[in-house]
């Protein structure tokens, strides 16, 4: 099943409240990136802002920690509502850690790589796991150009699942539209994140439908 994840990193943030309810209805996720200037070069938002538009929707919060030792801050993220957490590989120096945390703290695991990071670290963490998140671009901003080589990776990690008969949700985050949906899906994931694509478009709906149709044409479980 394809789900889309809409990223509010792209959203207008003096009308945030009625950018998600554009979404609310039609979208799967809601994709919130936490970056705190040090792991990557880029802030955004964190703990206040999770906490206040919590109260505006029962979307599932896919959280994404963008952030310097995560370990500091699962319980927070837990109790203000996230559904999913995700952290990176290269924030820490214990993924397996991090993730037993968010698993303990009663929310799904998700872990991430950046670009330039092999693929092959993941393996001893999927057990952890509820969901892998494949960057299709370098993390840190919103509407950069999707990575095409990045799909060898969501390939093989979809490859491990299917393998080892996991439970793990495939993600990908960067560059996303209908276009490269219909790539990202035919590689093997099924929630794909996107930001501009769907806050750009005066109808956010149809851009979420359009991306949805694209990638349940090429998706290979």
């Amino acid at each position: 099943m394809i789900k889309i994840s809409p990223s509010i990193l792209s959203c207008d943030f003096a009308r945030m409240g009625e950018e998600i309810a554009r979404v609310d209805k039609f979208a799967d996720y809601l994709h919130v990136d936490v970056m705190d200037g040090l792991f990557v070069p880029n802030i955004s938002f964190g703990m206040p802002v999770i906490k206040s538009i919590r109260k505006t929707t029962d979307m599932i919060f896919d959280v994404h920690l963008m952030i310097d030792r995560p370990e500091r801050y699962i319980d927070e993220f837990a109790k203000l509502g996230s559904d999913i957490i995700t952290i990176h590989y290269e924030s820490t120096d214990d993924p397996a850690k991090v993730l037993k945390m968010i698993r303990a703290a009663g929310k799904k695991a998700g872990i991430s790589i950046k670009p330039r990071t092999d693929v092959s670290v993941l393996a001893p963490l999927l057990p952890l796991c509820d969901l892998v998140l494949i960057m299709t671009v370098e993390p840190g901003f919103g509407g950069q150009k999707f990575i095409h080589d990045m799909m060898d990776k969501v390939s093989a990690v979809r490859s491990i699942i299917k393998k080892e008969n996991y439970n793990i949700e495939v993600e990908v985050d960067g560059g996303i539209n209908a276009e490269t949906a219909a790539i990202a899906a035919k590689a093997g994931a099924n929630v794909l994140v996107a930001g501009s694509s769907v806050f750009s478009s005066k109808n956010a709906e149809k851009a979420i439908s359009d991306m949805r149709k694209a990638a349940e044409q090429s998706y290979i479980s």
